[in-house]
């Protein structure tokens, strides 16, 4: 595998995390160092180490992954974004940001958008291609295209009229998402 493919590979598996890191700086009202880096930390973390599970799964474990992995990521994506599009259809003037860069809802996000990389650390394998080198690339860049994300999520803004649309609009790629691998997976 060259290094131009690589970082194919590793940029198509970050867009899934850049678009939820959209979402998640729109819903909060300002993203700090932290936050920043605890989210591209776990969407990084995640990016990297499905590949190694899926290298190291193999062919014992394929056939259970690849026959459920994607309704694992649809009901994830679903949960995350029906949420999100519900806070932003039925916004409360009183309401405050929730947090998404902690908890279960950054665990649950972390997973979803990670479930993708599995299936590559599979193909990687069946490819005899070693796994360390394209799991930290995946990391890395899923790391740096969630912090752009949240970032630029931050700047559409939390509980304006323009931050609410973009929270509908960030529930409705979740779904969208969930959808295509649900479809994919069919």
């Amino acid at each position: 595998m060259s290094f131009l493919e690589l970082m194919a590979v590793a940029v198509a598996l970050a867009m899934d995390a850049f678009a939820v890191a959209i979402a998640a700086g729109v819903a909060l009202k300002v993203v700090t160092r932290r936050q920043t880096f605890r989210l591209a930390w776990h969407f990084g973390l995640f990016q990297a180490a499905m590949p190694v599970i899926g290298w190291f799964g193999g062919l014992l474990v394929r056939d259970y992954f690849l026959r459920f992995g994607h309704w694992i990521a649809f009901a994830l994506l679903l949960y995350i974004g029906g949420h999100m599009l519900w806070e932003g259809l039925h916004h409360d003037e009183d309401d405050t940001c929730q947090d998404p860069t902690v908890g279960s809802r950054l665990i649950m996000l972390s997973v979803a958008t990670s479930i993708d990389a599995l299936a590559v650390g599979f193909t990687l394998a069946m490819l005899a291609v070693p796994i360390w080198v394209p799991a930290a690339v995946i990391g890395v860049v899923a790391f740096a295209f969630t912090a752009a994300g949240l970032h630029l999520g931050m700047l559409l803004g939390c509980r304006t009229r323009l931050g609410q649309r973009a929270e509908v609009l960030g529930g409705l790629v979740l779904l969208g998402i969930g959808v295509k691998i649900l479809w994919q997976a069919l």
